[in-house]
């Protein structure tokens, strides 16, 4: 029997519509996905999104990103007291010249926040050598403006008077630093991308002190031995933890941790990760630790310890790998590096003056740093915030865990003790050796390689960029196209450089 000639029709209309219907499908998006959720991490969902559309809906790929904590923000996090208190727990601080960091606060509408280790705008500072505080300036408990002032110049004097000359030698080495690390803020166009760290660091002239240590560095600018034991090793023990021998970039960035104008941000500078992934359109997966990494094929599948699996085009690390197991086939390789643990204590109470050799509890300097002494139980201790005068919050950096014997020796009352130990940051080595940005020669991508370098928040903004535009340029077969937000960054910098 012959069909009835409109079923005809039909079987034709439809076998004819078949490749018009195929042409006219959307094409399948590529997935970047991104295993961490700290400043590496949302600032390269961020870049990825400001290179590749003005709308980030308008990319041609989607982004997934991995978070094996309940929150976002990695490394930056918050504390919080019985008192209703927040305090940065870890990443602290950022420098007046962080362009990256700067610009994330203006466009997230974030506030700007001056920090201070106590109510006092003129905090006094002590060395202390375990047995007795070497140095110590003045402080300031007047509100008044010009009684600060004077504060100010006559510790400024002390300073001098301690240290002469060598304090301008060590201004001009950790400007020179700064001054070479302000080209990765040039525009794209005259600002190659960069595959590896090393050619990273040699274009902007900074490799050469990742090759010999701080202290060799300092001493041949001319550093004064007094100013090396002393207030150079406070800061690098305050802000890397560790002393004259590590490399001389991170120990440039450490002393630059120590300049006026330091800030961060109200309310915790984890808001920065938070609201950069927000605005970058992420599919994100907060308590979800990824196992394995394999490459399949044409795909990358990333496994949890949820038992879930997911396919990518390209997968990016911006955690630290050396203390995740995260499982790679094939295998990677990368130097072996271990993580610096910072203990951070948070105790409500009051210091013991007796413990310090001193009568009284105002005799105690509002920063205790701390020399190179074995055994030295911490790194130094900070007032956060005076609630009285025998009621204060402190801020206790040390290289161990503060057991509860050892601060009933430090403090004569204890309401309140808050531990937190972090992997913070790499343990510095010169001559130091760098991981590969790209981990197997496709496109599977490593942002904290740039962390033997020095590990702050904006070196990880500014490692996370070039990664973004290293993924544009290999995966997508095209360079960064938003040189006009570029071009606006350049100019918004130094207004908001000014008012800050």
């Amino acid at each position: 029997m012959r069909p009835p000639l409109a079923s005809t029709f039909t079987v034709l209309i439809c076998l004819l519509s078949l490749p018009l219907l195929t042409a006219h499908s959307s094409p399948s998006r590529a997935t970047v996905c991104i295993v961490g959720s700290g400043i590496g991490g949302s600032s390269l969902a961020h870049f990825l999104r400001l290179y590749s559309s003005p709308n980030p809906d308008g990319a041609a790929f989607d982004i997934r990103m991995f978070e094996r904590n309940g929150v976002v923000g990695g490394r930056m996090a918050t504390v919080d007291l019985s008192s209703g208190d927040v305090f940065e727990a870890g990443a602290s601080i950022l420098h007046p010249k962080n362009f990256y960091a700067l610009k994330f606060t203006k466009l997230l509408n974030l506030t700007v926040k001056e920090p201070s280790s106590s109510s006092s705008s003129s905090p006094s500072l002590g060395i202390w050598d375990d047995q007795k505080f070497v140095f110590k300036t003045l402080g300031c408990k007047s509100d008044l403006p010009f009684v600060q002032k004077i504060v100010s110049y006559a510790n400024s004097l002390l300073v001098f008077l301690r240290y002469g000359f060598s304090l301008l030698k060590m201004e001009r080495f950790v400007q020179s630093a700064i001054g070479n690390f302000l080209k990765y803020y040039e525009s794209h166009e005259f600002r190659p991308i960069f595959e590896s760290v090393d050619e990273m660091l040699k274009w902007a002239g900074l490799y050469n002190l990742t090759t010999t240590n701080l202290g060799l560095e300092l001493s041949d600018a001319g550093l004064s031995p007094l100013l090396l034991q002393e207030l150079v090793t406070v800061i690098t023990r305050i802000n890397y933890g560790q002393s004259l021998a590590i490399s001389g970039l991170a120990g440039a960035v450490s002393l630059a941790g120590a300049e006026e104008g330091l800030w961060s941000i109200k309310g915790g500078n984890w808001q920065m990760a938070s609201g950069l992934i927000n605005r970058s359109n992420v599919d994100l997966h907060l308590h979800e630790e990824i196992e394995s990494i394999s490459f399949v094929e044409k795909y990358y599948e990333l496994n949890s310890t949820k038992g879930n699996s997911y396919k990518c085009e390209v997968a990016v690390v911006a955690t630290p790998l050396d203390e995740v197991n995260i499982r790679f086939t094939p295998p990677i390789s990368i130097p072996k590096r271990r993580l610096q643990h910072t203990h951070a204590t948070f105790v409500r109470g009051v210091l013991n003056p007796e413990y310090f050799g001193l009568k009284a509890v105002s005799e105690i300097p509002e920063l205790v740093g701390t020399i190179e002494v074995p055994d030295l139980p911490f790194s130094s201790i900070s007032v956060l915030k005076r609630h009285d005068e025998k009621d204060m919050t402190y801020k206790i950096f040390s290289r161990k865990p503060m057991d509860g014997a050892l601060l009933d020796s430090i403090f004569s009352l204890r309401k309140e003790a808050i531990r937190i130990d972090w992997g913070a940051y790499p343990h510095y080595n010169a001559p130091e050796v760098f991981a590969p940005f790209i981990l197997d020669a496709r496109h599977l991508y490593y942002v904290n390689a740039f962390e033997n370098a020095a590990s702050t928040m904006e070196t990880s903004a500014v490692a996370a960029e070039n990664i973004a535009r290293l993924v544009l340029s290999r995966f997508f077969g095209k360079p960064p196209s938003s040189s006009s937000n570029l071009g606006s960054f350049a100019s918004d910098k130094e207004t908001f450089h000014a008012d800050l």
